[in-house]
C-alpha cells in the first residue's frame, strides 16, 4: 500500500507530470506548428533542436549493441519526419511573409557560412550542394536502405515460425529452461516486429526528401512572384533563391543524418556489439601483413611524380606503426599461460606460495581450448556463462540436484576448438566447436537436404552438419534443428549431468541438502537419521546415488526419507532401502516412462530366466551383483538387446517389468551394455498407469516380440 501511495505521489509531482506529458505535447506542437505562424527566433531554436535530435539518433544507433535494442527507432523516424516537414512549412511561410526582411539566423548561416561564400557565386555553389545532398539521399542512401529493410523484413517474417520451432525443440530436449525459451521467443517476435516496422518507416525518409524538394521549388517560385509582382523588390531571384537554399540545407542535413542512421540499422541485422567496437575488431584488428602492404603502397605512390608525398608519407608511417604495434600485441598474447615453447608460464603472483599443498578437485569443470575463450569473455556477451547457469537451474528442477558451480578454465593441451568436461578431475565428455558455424541436426522432418561439413553431435552422438552463419535461415526453413556453439556445449553439459549425477553428488552436498530440508521438515530428517535405528549420512548418500544412476529425480526427498525412516529399523541394506525409496516415489517413476494415454509398454522376463537371475545374486562389500556365468550373460544381453530394438522400432520406450527381488539384478546385469534401459518392479506400478505387455525376453528365442 505504501509503495502504491509513493508511486501516486511521484506521478503527481511536477517532474513526473512533465516526463509523462512531454511526448504528447511535443507531437501536438509539431502538428500545430504547420498551421500557425511562429517568430523567427523560435524557428531558429526548433531548427537547432532538429539538428541536435537527428545527431543524437545517429549516435545512439552507432553505439547500440543490437538493432532491436533501439526498438523505438521506427517511431522516432516518423516523429523526426513530421518535425522536419513542420519546420520546412514554417520557414517557407516566414520567408514568403517577410521577404528581404527575413532574419532567420539558422537559414542565413546555412545559405552563406556553410556554403563558404556569398553573392551570386555562393548561390550557385549552395544550389549545387543542395542538389548533391538530395541526389545522395534519394539515389544512394534512401533507396538502398529501403531495399535492405524490405529484404530483412521478408526473411525475418519467413523464418520466424521455423526459429520458434527450433527454440521449442531445444526446450523439449532440456537444452534451455522454460524461462529462456520464453525470452528467446519474445526476442524473435521483437525482431520480426522491428524489421516489419522498419520496412514501413523507411518510406518516411524517402517521402520527406521528395516533399523537401517540392517545398524548395515552391518557395523559389512563390518568392519570385511575391517579391517582384507584389512588393517590387530588387534582387528577387538572388534573395529568395539564397533563402530557399539555406532552408533546404538546414532541413535536409538532419534528414541526411536520420537516413544514415536508418541505413546503419537495417544493414546491421545480424550484428552484435556497437559499431565502433566492430570497426576496431574487424578493420583495425586484422593480420599485420595487411597494414604492411598498405604502408608499402602508400610509399610507392609518394615517389611517383605529381603525388603529394607530404601527405602520403605520414600516412604510410602511421599505417606502418599500426602494423608494428598489432604484430607485437599478437606476439605478447600467448594463450592461456603458455610460453612460446609450449610449457607453462611461471606464475608471477607472490601469493602463490600461500596455496594449500593439496587443492581439492572441482566437482564439475569445463576446460576450453584457447579458440573457444570468446564464448566466455564479458566483452563479447559471455553467452556460454548464461547458458551454463540455465543448465544448472534446469537440472535442479529435473533431478532435484543442485549442481555446484561449473569452473570454466582454459587448457593449453586441448586443441584450439576443443572443449572437455571433467567430474572431479576425470574426463567424462568432450567435443569440438567451429566458431562462426552452426550445427545442423536432422530431427526427421527435413524437407530439403543442405550441404555442410559432416560431423557428429557431441551430446547425442548422432550425425550432424556444420554450416556458415549466413545459411542459418536456409537450414531452418529446410526443417533442420540449428544450434549455435554455446547451445551445443550447454546441451552436452545437460547430458553429462543426467548421466553422471551420482558422481557429482558428494557427501558434503548430501549433508547440505539434509540441513536445508531440516528447516521445513525436521521430523522427517531426524527420524531418518535417528541414532541407533536410523541411517548415517553416507548411507543416505548411497541411496540417492542409486536413484540418480537410473535417472530418477530425488526432488521428492521428503517421500524418499519417509520410506527410509519406515524400513531402516527392519534392514539397513542399501539395496533393500533403495527399492523401498523407489516404491515411495513410484507415481513419479511410472509417469516418467508412461505414454500420454498413461500406458506403460513393458517387456517381461521368462519366469525361469528371472529365477535364474535371482539365484545368480552375489553379495560383495560394495553391494550386490548379478553373477551369471559368461555364456548365459552373453545370451541374456543378446536377448535383451533384440527385444529392446524391436520395441524401439515401434516408437515405444523400452521398459522391463520384473519382480522386486530381480529388479536391481536385471539393471545391474544390463547396465554396461544398455545403460539407458529402464527396469521397473511390480510394486512400482501405480493404479492409474496401465502396463501393457509388448514382448517376452527368453534366452532360447533370443527375445520374442
Amino acid at each position: 500500500m505504501a509503495d502504491a501511495v509513493l508511486g501516486n505521489e511521484n506521478a503527481r509531482s511536477p517532474l513526473g507530470f512533465l516526463k509523462d506529458s512531454f511526448p504528447a505535447v511535443a507531437v501536438i506542437t509539431i502538428v500545430v506548428s504547420i498551421i500557425f505562424p511562429m517568430p523567427t527566433f523560435i524557428l531558429d531554436a526548433l531548427m537547432a533542436i532538429n539538428l541536435i535530435f537527428s545527431l543524437l539518433i545517429l549516435l545512439i544507433v552507432l553505439y547500440t549493441n543490437k538493432p532491436t535494442d533501439f526498438s523505438l527507432f521506427p517511431t522516432l523516424l516518423l516523429v523526426s519526419t513530421i518535425f522536419s516537414l513542420a519546420l520546412n512549412v514554417s520557414s517557407t511561410r516566414c520567408i514568403l511573409r517577410d521577404g528581404q526582411g527575413f532574419n532567420g539566423r539558422m537559414i542565413k548561416a546555412f545559405s552563406t557560412f556553410v556554403v563558404g561564400t556569398s553573392g551570386t557565386e555562393g548561390i550557385v555553389i549552395g544550389f549545387i550542394i543542395f542538389i548533391i545532398i538530395i541526389a545522395v539521399q534519394i539515389i544512394v542512401i534512401t533507396k538502398g536502405a529501403t531495399r535492405v529493410s524490405e529484404v530483412a523484413a521478408r526473411f525475418t517474417l519467413d523464418s520466424m515460425t521455423v526459429r520458434m520451432m527450433a527454440v521449442e525443440t531445444e526446450y523439449n530436449s532440456g537444452a534451455i529452461t522454460e524461462e529462456e525459451s520464453q525470452i528467446r521467443k519474445a526476442q524473435i517476435q521483437k525482431e520480426a516486429d522491428f524489421y516489419g516496422s522498419m520496412d514501413g518507416a523507411s518510406k518516411f525518409i524517402s517521402g520527406n526528401v521528395k516533399v523537401g524538394v517540392f517545398i524548395i521549388i515552391v518557395e523559389m517560385i512563390g518568392g519570385f512572384i511575391i517579391g517582384s509582382a507584389m512588393y517590387g523588390e530588387s534582387n528577387v531571384i538572388s534573395t529568395y533563391i539564397a533563402f530557399a537554399i539555406g532552408d533546404g540545407l538546414v532541413t535536409q542535413l538532419p534528414a541526411l543524418l536520420v537516413s544514415t542512421a536508418m541505413a546503419i540499422v537495417v544493414t546491421r541485422a545480424a550484428a552484435t556489439g556497437s559499431l565502433p567496437q566492430q570497426v576496431v575488431d574487424q578493420i583495425f584488428g586484422r593480420d599485420p601483413l595487411v597494414y604492411w602492404i598498405c604502408a608499402a603502397v602508400l610509399v610507392f605512390l609518394s615517389v611517383l611524380p605529381g603525388f603529394p608525398w607530404y601527405v602520403l608519407l605520414p600516412m604510410a608511417a602511421i599505417t606502418a606503426f599500426h602494423a608494428y604495434r598489432t604484430g607485437n600485441l599478437k606476439k605478447k598474447a600467448v594463450p592461456f599461460g603458455e610460453t612460446k615453447a609450449g610449457g607453462r608460464a611461471e606464475q608471477k603472483d607472490e601469493k602463490a606460495a600461500d596455496f594449500p599443498p593439496v587443492v581439492p578437485l572441482d566437482a564439475l569443470s569445463l576446460e576450453l581450448g584457447y579458440g573457444l575463450v570468446p564464448l566466455v569473455e564479458k566483452e563479447k556477451g559471455a553467452e556460454l556463462l548464461e547458458r551454463v547457469m540455465g543448465v544448472r537451474s534446469q537440472s535442479a528442477y529435473d533431478l532435484g540436484l543442485v549442481i555446484p558451480k561449473v569452473r570454466i578454465i582454459d587448457n593449453s593441451l586441448l586443441a584450439p576448438t576443443e572443449y572437455c568436461f571433467k567430474i572431479k578431475g576425470v574426463d567424462c565428455g568432450r567435443g569440438k566447436i567451429r566458431l562462426g558455424f552452426y550445427l545442423c541436426i536432422n530431427p526427421g522432418t527435413v524437407t530439403a537436404e543442405i550441404k555442410g561439413i559432416e560431423t557428429i553431435d557431441p551430446a547425442f552422438g548422432i550425425p550432424a552438419l556444420w554450416i556458415e552463419q549466413e545459411r542459418r535461415d536456409e537450414a531452418e526453413r529446410a526443417g533442420y534443428t540449428v544450434v549455435d556453439p554455446p547451445s551445443i556445449i550447454a546441451t552436452h553439459l545437460t547430458e553429462i549431468i543426467r548421466s553422471h549425477a551420482a558422481n557429482i553428488l558428494g557427501l558434503q552436498d548430501t549433508q547440505l541438502i539434509l540441513d536445508t530440508l531440516r528447516k521445513d521438515y525436521p521430523a522427517v530428517v531426524d527420524e531418518a537419521l535417528r541414532e541407533g535405528k536410523g541411517l548415517r549420512v553416507t548411507e543416505v548418500q548411497k541411496i540417492l546415488h542409486g536413484l540418480l544412476r537410473e535417472k530418477v529425480s530425488i526432488r521428492n526427498l521428503v517421500s524418499i526419507l519417509e520410506a527410509v525412516a519406515d524400513y531402516a529399523p527392519v534392514s539397513k541394506n542399501i539395496w533393500f532401502l533403495t527399492e523401498k525409496a523407489r516404491q515411495a516415489i513410484s507415481n513419479q517413476i511410472c509417469h516418467q516412462y508412461a505414454d500420454e494415454d498413461k500406458r506403460l509398454r513393458v517387456l517381461i522376463i521368462d519366469p525361469a530366466l528371472e529365477q535364474k537371475i535371482i539365484e545368480a545374486k552375489y553379495e560383495t562389500a560394495s553391494g550386490m551383483l548379478c553373477a551369471l556365468d559368461p555364456p548365459t550373460q552373453k545370451a541374456w544381453i543378446k536377448a535383451v538387446s533384440k527385444a529392446v530394438t524391436a520395441v524401439k522400432e515401434k516408437g515405444w520406450m523400452p521398459v522391463i517389468l520384473c519382480s522386486e527381488q530381480a529388479r536391481f539384478l536385471v539393471k545391474n546385469s544390463t547396465d554396461r551394455e544398455l545403460p539407458d534401459l529402464a527396469v521397473l518392479s511390480v510394486p512400482e506400478i501405480v493404479p492409474d498407469v496401465i502396463p501393457e505387455q509388448v514382448g517376452i525376453i527368453r534366452i532360447e528365442e533370443a527375445g520374442e516380440q
